[in-house]
């Protein structure tokens, strides 16, 4: 049985990479006594803790973090009636830290993931590794038997077609879980005592063309080069779905990352996910989203971007127009997410005035 590991086990490295280049955002309701073991790899970065649910409360943070924290109410003063983009009690209200965030790069993780260790008992710089993935190319026009080319002991194979060898910039490293993994409630309800304590030790790039599930709770990503797609949608209270939030983000990213020809990646690092939750009351949350999935992602399959979307932000308009001409049909919910994705570029480009711009994989 995969455990994590303890503090002391976990080593600081010796230079802290992209120490003011990075902000780890976090969402929360409860006091952030995790950190303690995050500690030796997170205390040389800023902290951006998105409070959820009553503002009233006052989040403990450990001391000797570097931290600023928003409750409901700061996103209220901060973003005024575009506010009404960001989900209200649901960890979706963690692409709010995306926005106010000044940095290059992200890394977001939930507050019950714990340090994992790697077969040989070391505990593992999830951070560290994150960031060696955004910082090597993706190769996703062109499958390389060997995974990703760019690590140590790995190459091109023969027959990789040289033309293809620079790669592409990488702008999502998708890590994964030991534990606990991200099942969905009813194979959470059929998989009640499954556990995921196998490491593979791989990275790969996700081919252009292929969507996949992303889970927000161990991601890093380039904000400036697609930043304004991380929109987790509207989820939680008064909405009539949750546990897609996650989902939703990263099939706008995959689709606008293919047309602007940035890549992703999946892979390590591994967390350890510490604690499942209710499958009976994320049933409630998934279960409309588990019937509409199956018309979502043939529509995210089918979407074609137009030649002149050529940023992050024309793109996701543009999205935003075709989900509310052939999702609404689905169900009005859609016209309601539709206008929110606007909303959120709007504020977006609000907090963001001199932000980046994206053009075939190139910042501007």
């Amino acid at each position: 049985m995969a455990e994590p590991a303890t503090a002391t086990q976990a080593a600081a490295p010796a230079v802290p990479q992209l120490k003011d280049e990075l902000d780890i955002v976090i969402p929360t309701i409860r006091n952030l006594d995790f950190l303690e073991m995050w500690r030796p790899f997170f205390q040389p970065y800023h902290l951006i803790i998105v409070q959820d649910g009553d503002p009233s409360k006052t989040i403990k943070v450990p001391d000797g973090f570097d931290y600023e924290l928003y409750n409901r109410n700061d996103i209220n003063r901060i973003l005024g009636p575009k506010a009404s983009c960001i989900s209200f009690k649901d960890s979706a209200c963690r692409c709010f830290g995306y926005m106010v965030s000044k940095k290059k790069y992200i890394f977001t993780i939930d507050d019950d993931c714990f340090v994992a260790k790697d077969p040989s008992g070391k505990a593992i710089n999830a951070l560290e590794q994150h960031i060696k993935n955004l910082l090597s190319p993706s190769t996703p026009f062109f499958f390389n038997t060997l995974y990703d080319p760019f690590r140590d002991c790995a190459d091109f194979v023969r027959g990789y077609p040289f033309s293809l060898r620079e790669g592409v910039p990488t702008v999502v490293s998708h890590g994964l879980w030991l534990n606990i993994p991200d099942y969905d409630a009813p194979t959470q309800l059929v998989k009640p005592l499954e556990r995921n304590t196998r490491f593979v030790d791989a990275v790969l790039t996700i081919p252009k063309g292929t969507l996949f599930p992303m889970c927000g709770m161990n991601l890093a990503f380039d904000r400036e080069l697609i930043g304004p797609a991380m929109y987790f949608g509207l989820m939680g209270d008064g909405q009539p779905i949750g546990r897609y939030d996650d989902m939703w983000a990263g099939w706008c990213t995959k689709v606008i990352c293919d047309h602007l020809g940035l890549g992703v990646k999946t892979g390590l690092p591994y967390i350890y996910h510490s604690k499942a939750s209710n499958p009976f009351v994320n049933l409630r949350k998934e279960y409309k989203g588990i019937f509409w999935q199956e018309e979502i992602i043939p529509f995210f399959q089918q979407t074609v971007l137009p030649k002149d979307c050529t940023t992050v932000q024309k793109c996701y308009i543009e999205l935003a127009k075709q989900v509310k001409e052939k999702l609404s049909k689905v169900d009005p919910y859609f016209d309601k997410l539709a206008e929110a994705m606007v909303t959120w570029i709007e504020a977006w480009d609000e907090l963001n005035p001199t932000g980046s711009s994206v053009t075939n994989g190139k910042a501007k």
